[in-house]
């Protein structure tokens, strides 16, 4: 907020009078957003892949923390839910009790083997199916696990959050991990520009407009800018509102942090303006004295 004031120099309390009567204001470009990445768990820096000044893209590793040992129980996890000597030892134990209770209903049809034996023979098939639905339930405990163990070992990768560059790196290999964030990272493009407006001008700037923009940067053109917000409070203290912008931003070609002048209702030129001594009709240039439009024909 105090860049911002700066830059609008005296457009703030002192001189909106002065704003309002030249329609040029002065802002601020700003990134689109800021992160401080740090790590969700404490631990030690094992690999840094980012260095400040780097353009990054989403999702991008930036730096890992150690994970030896999260990464050796996800393979455990792994492992165990691959598993199937369990289940396949429960289904053969399923399958022979299945024969031995149909067995033992024929010999109980002839008479051969009392009631009794049915009833132990059926208790022995309903034990082996349970058996089988308990270790397919354990198979799928244990695939949860290795989701778990997974993210255990995503916690220590950190990632950039959306495209940018990387601003500025804290910490170096070797270093704990714990508060302190690891990266600063900026997304410009687009670019955002905040600019203090005189509150005689409420009203006028509506969501949408273009504006002509031109950043305080030796041989830079204007550019236009769309508006995105309009406060709807006007400070007392100043009496002034505050205004956001979006600026395309391709290529990164303009660095935020700028300083700028910035016109609404204009667009940035598209053809040289035309110099002193002229004037425009319909479009074209004409010259206001003769002399200059019989140079014109001579040449």
């Amino acid at each position: 907020m105090a860049g911002l004031a700066a830059a609008a120099g005296p457009q703030g309390a002192g001189g909106t009078a002065g704003a309002a009567s030249s329609g040029t204001l002065g802002c601020l470009i700003e990134p689109d957003k800021v992160a401080d990445l740090g790590s969700a768990v404490i631990g030690v820096l094992d690999s840094l892949r980012a260095e400040r000044g780097d353009v990054v893209r989403k999702g991008q590793v930036l730096a890992v923390l150690r994970n030896d040992v999260e990464r050796a129980t996800a393979e455990v996890a792994r492992s165990r839910a691959a598993t199937e000597a369990d289940l396949r030892s429960a289904e053969a134990s399923r399958d022979l009790a299945r024969q031995k209770m149909r067995r033992a209903e024929d010999l109980v049809a002839k008479n051969y083997v009392a009631q009794q034996a049915l009833d132990q023979a059926r208790a022995d098939f309903q034990v082996a199916e349970q058996k089988v639905l308990q270790t397919r339930e354990q198979l799928r405990v244990w695939s949860r696990e290795v989701g778990v163990a997974e993210a255990q070992v995503g916690l220590r990768t950190i990632r950039s959050p959306f495209d940018g560059v990387v601003v500025e790196r804290y910490l170096s290999l070797g270093e704990r991990v714990e508060e302190k964030p690891i990266f600063k990272v900026a997304k410009i493009d687009p670019l955002r520009i905040e600019v203090i407006v005189p509150a005689a001008r409420f009203g006028t700037i509506r969501v949408g407009e273009v504006a002509s923009v031109k950043p305080d940067l030796p041989n830079a053109a204007p550019v236009d800018a769309s508006v995105a917000l309009v406060d709807r409070v006007v400070d007392a203290a100043s009496n002034t509102f505050r205004v956001r912008l979006a600026l395309p931003n391709p290529g990164n070609t303009l660095p935020a942090g700028l300083r700028c002048r910035i016109t609404f209702g204009e667009t940035s030129p598209q053809t040289p303006i035309a110099a002193a001594g002229g004037h425009l009709v319909g479009g074209m240039r004409m010259d206001s004295s003769l002399t200059s439009f019989k140079e014109k024909n001579r040449r």
